[in-house]
């Protein structure tokens, strides 16, 4: 390859992004290695190059040996688990070349290659080394400065089609070389050696069922031949896609509406979320992308849907097949237990056929088997739903499937689509060395897996709840009656953790509509979190009908709305949940000037009782928290309610926090994380606890339930 090719631009491509600024490069320098870095950040930018998590890019350099002295070549390669969109140099390792090539001397055949996987350790330059990659030898046995291997869906088109290896040769003539599939891992490196040797000159390597390795004498060399190749395969397919035979056999089916769409996804997400976990708590994702649509309306739908994917990378995170679901678009359900009733059926066929799946391939030594529900679920006319153990992982199986769909399609565009052999799959789902993987990953949190609503929380108490139950784990919907503050307050979360929804906990129609959102967004709930409110503290005389009518629509009623709607959910998804209400001192201590809020009080606190002995049977769970003084960072203390406490105890308002915090028997200020400690307690801790009262206020002796 030329050692100083031409500067390309975004004009010179069709089909894929070019992100290189070559001013950003020229400012690394001669520094190989935060080049690869950058090179492999603008492959990861663009998913048409490859998926989330997919893939790996390496370089080799001249370093001095800590140990000699002497000048060696060293390899860095991203190591395992990480991404290379987002790759950095904590995430990369170095190995010494020598020393890879030398594991040839340790190898025993394919039957015991797993055996070198240790001895990757041994080769490690950098001792601060991310754990090395299975694919570490397939960059390690091959010559080249810069090497990607990425999992672009064109390419993966042709490397799963009937006849890989002649579309290989017909597209790129002698330029590629081509392997049949087989297991990443040694065996594999010295395969893509091998066809080096047998095709001097190539610029990369179709591996078949998988992927692409392509490679350059410079960074920008070896990303620019990834584009060109990226950039052939899928112009090919473009050439020929719907010109033959319609995309997917054509449409079998229409889809309903957009928002028709959504309604149907939230409505059925909670039963798909009970059903799916079975085994484990689940989070949802929904999408209902063109691309999507367009396969699961399709005549083909039936035909290649069975067949699973064929890359790893995708089935690792999809399972190797999804459930079709057989409702129609425009079903009626809004009777949630009766859809449930409908639909277990092929639940159970499709838990039944992975047994059957795990029984005919195990092997003697395979683990145990994982949960038999499905990942990935479609729904003609509607859209596909994706569950796993969190957001992100529900997001990015939802991308890959895409990514499957997108394989499937363009190796139908050119001659017909190939999965794996199930005994292939198996071997990578329950492969030894990813079993390792899967331990070594970090504990859950605890509050992971589940799903959190909190009225009020655009700020004060209820975001000081929210943002600690998503540092605990979970997911949280942000709800306010204030569409600026809930914007605000969602944006200052991490992608994947939080929802929204504006509601106006006075009206049954946008609780049940934030509700709608939750389940879109997540799946379903799991904790109601009723934290809205208000505070008027006025003398009986001045006490209007309005101030009554509001307190009593607002902490009432909005207590209420939020636990029928919320225990509607609960129950469809068949495991029960956590419903908390944030009440306050005043509604077990007899104060003055607060008839109105004092009153709204005490009737929260019974109906959480009241509630607690109703729901306690179905694991749904009530309690109450119970502050006092939070006065800063608290929103009711702004203002009127303010004043008027100062009044009623005849100090400035300005006084108001050392006197709450001198009448407490601790002598300490309330915070809004102090209550937010006590929501936690109760969901994550007092796990048997229903119908009780947590008192955050410092030690109020006339509180105290008993």
């Amino acid at each position: 390859m030329s050692s100083s090719p031409k500067n390309f631009s975004k004009s010179d491509f069709n089909f894929v992004d070019y992100l290189w600024d070559h001013d950003v490069a020229a400012k690394l320098g001669d520094d190989q290695v935060a080049l690869f870095l950058y090179r492999s950040n603008m492959l990861g930018a663009d998913l048409r190059v490859t998926n989330y998590g997919g893939g790996n890019t390496s370089c080799k350099t001249v370093e001095k040996d800590p140990l000699t002295g002497q000048d060696v070549d060293v390899m860095w390669v991203k190591g395992s688990g990480g991404d290379i969109g987002t790759l950095t140099r904590d995430g990369i390792a170095g190995l010494y070349v020598d020393k890879l090539k030398d594991l040839k001397k340790a190898y025993k055949g394919i039957e015991f290659e797993d055996e070198i996987v240790p001895l990757y350790y041994h080769c490690l330059y950098d001792l601060d080394s991310r754990a090395p990659s299975i694919d570490t030898p397939l960059h390690g046995l091959l010559p080249f400065e810069h090497i990607d291997h990425l999992h672009p869906d064109a390419l993966i088109a042709i490397a799963a089609a009937e006849d890989s290896e002649k579309i290989t040769k017909e597209i790129w003539g002698d330029e590629m070389g081509w392997v049949p599939w087989q297991r990443p891992g040694f065996d594999l490196g010295l395969q893509l050696e091998k066809c080096l040797a047998d095709n001097p000159g190539i610029k990369g390597i179709v591996l078949g069922s998988h992927g692409v390795f392509t490679w350059g004498d410079t960074s920008y060399e070896c990303y620019i031949n990834s584009l060109q190749v990226i950039e052939d395969a899928s112009k090919y397919i473009a050439e020929r896609e719907g010109k033959d035979r319609a995309v997917f056999g054509g449409a079998k089916i229409d889809s309903v509406s957009a928002d028709q769409r959504k309604e149907q996804a939230a409505l059925i997400s909670p039963v798909l979320r009970g059903l799916c976990s079975s085994h484990d708590k689940m989070i949802g994702h929904f999408t209902d992308d063109e691309r999507v649509l367009q396969f699961v309306n399709s005549n083909d739908l039936d035909r290649l849907a069975p067949l699973g994917t064929s890359c790893p990378d995708h089935f690792l995170r999809t399972k190797i097949q999804p459930l079709v679901l057989s409702l129609s678009a425009d079903a009626d359900l809004t009777d949630p237990m009766a859809i449930k009733e409908e639909i277990i059926p092929a639940f159970e066929q499709y838990r039944k056929e992975y047994e059957e799946y795990y029984e005919t391939c195990k092997r003697d030594n395979s683990p145990a088997m994982r949960d038999p529900n499905p990942v990935v679920i479609l729904y003609p006319g509607v859209g596909m739903f994706t569950f796993a153990k969190n957001k992100q992982t529900a997001r990015v199986a939802s991308e890959f499937y895409i990514n499957a769909i997108n394989v499937m399609r363009g190796a139908e565009a050119i001659s017909k689509y190939t999965s794996l052999p199930r005994q292939e799959a198996f071997d990578i789902e329950y492969w030894l060395l990813e079993e390792d993987k899967l331990k070594r990953m970090p504990p859950e949190k605890p509050l992971s897996r589940r799903v959190a609503i909190i009225t009020g929380a655009g700020g004060g108490i209820g975001k000081a709840i929210a943002d600690k139950l998503a540092a605990e784990g979970a997911n949280v919907v942000i709800t306010d009656i204030d569409q600026g503050r809930v914007d605000e307050a969602v944006n200052t979360y991490k992608r994947d953790v939080a929802g929204s929804a504006l509601c106006d906990v006075t009206s049954e129609d946008s609780v049940n509509e934030a509700f709608k959102a939750a389940c879109l967004e997540f799946g379903g709930v799991d904790i109601v979190v009723h934290s809205a409110g208000l505070a008027i503290s006025k003398p009986l005389a001045e006490t209007t009908q309005k101030d009554w009518d509001l307190l009593q629509e607002v902490l009432v009623g909005g207590q209420y709305r939020m636990a029928k709607a919320g225990t509607a959910i609960m129950r469809t998804q068949g495991f029960g949940g956590d419903i908390i209400n944030i009440a306050s001192k005043n509604g077990l201590v007899a104060g003055k000037n607060n008839v109105a809020y004092g009153t709204a009080k005490a009737a929260q606190q019974h109906m959480t009782r009241l509630l607690a002995a109703e729901l306690g049977p179905e694991k749904i769970r009530v309690n109450t928290v119970n502050p006092d003084g939070v006065i800063v960072g608290s929103k009711i203390w702004e203002g009127a309610w303010a004043e008027g406490r100062a009044k009623a105890y005849g100090i400035t308002v300005e006084e108001l926090p050392a006197f709450y915090a001198k009448r407490n028997l601790m002598n300490e200020i309330i915070r809004p994380e102090d209550i937010a400690n006590g929501v936690f307690a109760a969901v994550a801790i007092l796990k048997k606890t229903t119908g009780g009262i947590i008192n955050v206020d410092g030690g109020m002796a006339d509180a105290f339930v008993r």
